[in-house]
Order: C-alpha cells, then sequence, then structure tokens
C-alpha cells in the first residue's frame, strides 16, 4: 500500500527530494500596507505556515504564530524556518486575539505566546489548551476555550466559532490528544472566513459548509503532506476536494514553504495545488510571505516559488 510505513521509510532513504530551498525565500514586509485599512473590508497576510493576521471589518486576528526560529521542543534547534518572520511581535498592528487551533510545536511556539501572553493580548483556543497557555505565563483571564460548535464574540462584532477537524494533539510521549483541536469559523455582518488548521479530508466539512458558508476566503493546509497521513493532513489534491465541500470561493494554501515536516520537496504543495486549481477552475490565491492582500482584489495565482526553482542547485 502507497501509504504503508514502509513507503514512508523508502521516500526517507531513497527520495532524493530537495525538501529545503536551495536559496532565500522572497518575503515582503506588510507595515506600509497596514497603516491603511482594507477598502473591501478584508486582508490577510501570511505570515508562512499556518500563522496569518486576518483583518476583518475592524477586527484583527493573528492565527496559530509562530515567530521563533525552530517549530520543536527546543527553540535552538530542530526544523529550522525557510525565511525570516515579515514582521515582529511589537510592529504587529493592535490584535484584538489570538487563535489557536491546537498545541503541536509548528502551532504553537512558546517563545511566541510567552511574548504575546505579556501583551495582554486575548485568546481563543480549543477545549484544554488553555492550561498549556497559563504554563506559559498567559492569565487565564484572557483565555477562552471553546468545544466544536461552540461560539465566541470578539470586541467588534466577530463570531468567532470553533468546529471539528480530523487531526490529533500533543507535544509530549504522554500526552496525545490530552486536548482537542479545530478548524474555525470568523463571521462579521459582512465576511465569513475558514481557516482549516490541520485536518484530514472529512465529511464535517461539508457540515461546516452547509452551517456557514459560503466563505469570502478559505485558508486550507496543503503541506506535510504523505498518502499515509492522508487523515491528517489534506494535501493539495485533498485540500481542493475540501474547499468544494466547504462552498467553494477563494482558496488561500496555507502550511507550506516555512518548516521542512515531510518528505515532499518544498515546493510541491503549491505546485500541485495551482496546477489541479486550473484544471478545475477553482479560484486560488497564493501571496507571497508578507505580503498582506485584500482576496477580492487578487486577479491571478502568484507563482512565487518559481523564481527559487530557478537557483536550484542541481548537482
Amino acid at each position: 500500500m502507497s501509504g504503508s510505513s514502509p513507503s514512508i521509510m523508502r521516500d526517507l532513504l531513497f527520495g532524493g527530494k530537495k525538501r529545503v530551498p536551495h536559496s532565500p525565500l522572497p518575503v515582503e514586509s506588510p507595515l506600509a500596507t497596514w497603516l491603511t485599512p482594507p477598502s473591501t473590508g478584508l486582508r490577510v497576510t501570511w505570515f508562512g505556515h499556518s500563522t496569518l493576521l486576518i483583518e476583518c471589518d475592524g477586527v484583527r486576528v493573528l492565527t496559530d504564530p509562530v515567530f521563533g526560529d525552530h517549530a520543536s521542543p527546543v527553540s535552538f534547534i530542530g526544523r529550522k524556518r525557510f525565511h525570516p518572520v515579515p514582521a515582529k511581535l511589537e510592529e504587529l498592528p493592535p490584535l484584538d486575539a489570538v487563535l489557536l487551533s491546537h498545541d503541536h510545536y509548528d502551532h504553537m511556539c512558546r517563545p511566541t505566546i510567552r511574548a504575546l501572553g505579556r501583551m495582554g493580548v486575548p485568546f481563543v483556543t480549543s477545549l484544554g489548551v488553555g492550561e498549556r497557555l497559563e504554563k506559559f505565563g498567559v492569565n487565564a483571564k484572557v483565555i477562552t476555550e471553546l468545544d466544536w460548535w461552540e461560539e465566541h464574540d470578539l470586541p467588534g462584532a466577530m463570531t468567532v466559532i470553533a468546529a471539528p477537524a480530523q487531526h490529533f494533539s500533543g507535544r509530549g510521549l504522554r500526552d496525545r490528544n490530552a486536548t482537542l483541536w479545530s478548524s474555525w469559523v470568523l463571521r462579521t455582518a459582512k465576511h465569513k472566513v475558514f481557516f482549516s488548521a490541520d485536518t484530514g479530508l472529512n465529511d464535517d466539512l461539508a457540515t461546516i459548509g452547509n452551517r456557514f458558508g459560503p466563505f469570502d476566503l478559505i485558508m486550507l493546509e496543503i503541506g506535510a503532506s504523505h498518502p499515509a497521513w492522508a487523515d491528517i493532513h489534506l494535501g493539495p489534491a485533498n485540500a481542493l476536494k475540501a474547499f468544494e465541500m466547504l462552498g467553494g470561493g477563494t482558496l488561500l494554501p496555507i502550511h507550506w514553504g516555512t518548516f521542512d515536516l515531510a518528505l515532499h520537496s518544498w515546493e510541491e504543495p503549491a505546485e500541485t495545488l495551482v496546477a489541479l486549481a486550473a484544471e478545475q477552475g477553482i479560484r486560488v490565491v497564493t501571496p507571497p510571505v508578507g505580503r498582506a492582500i485584500e482576496p477580492a482584489l487578487v486577479t491571478e495565482v502568484t507563482p512565487w516559488w518559481r523564481k527559487i526553482l530557478t537557483k536550484r542547485d542541481e548537482r
């Protein structure tokens, strides 16, 4: 079977794929763009992986913030990011909330959480994750935990809804699934967006689309994929299936291009996604890291990763 453990070992030992870019990735500064509000009411800045600043009708939400150099239990070793963060925490505009999907290291970075905790930013997270946040120094008074289908209203008339996801949690050897993991719906009077965080393809996606769609923007993970991991990570092909289940609209791919967490080439998820999306007539936006975009104003795919491919060392 293609998704078996032997296939993973074979790919790891003999795949020969370049999982780390040969040259630095382009990173843009969003600071100037942030000085003025989005003309359409909805703007998003991708920081890499699953970290995004979502500006929606006057409300600012930061998702799964990882500003550290490594996605690992130790802050100075492990999976190192391919690119610098496009803005420092202290350069961010005022945040109304941090949205934290689950407790894996590539989504919940302890130094980042501690810094945000000192800033007093409210956290909205999955059931059980609040205890971890408190251990990192976040005041319990600013933490809101949600079970699936529960809602929380943010100041500024945004409702955040925790939705089901097919994944798992844990940061050590003995705490697997001790806390919940979630996908998220963000809803205002004018806009609705969906943030998948980590998930495999599942029927709940159609339920989410029926209950809360259509969405102005759908952010789905496409990286760190392998046939053996299809139950917990979408990958490009299943991301497009999930997109259709959610009701379509505009797709922003996330969870790729920042850390070496899988066996595929670093750019493969994006290249595969845009090719399949073009065949299927699906609207995709692919901003470079740090570019603040208003999805309604973007008219075409930006295949920025191909500039790095032309510089690749093929020796």
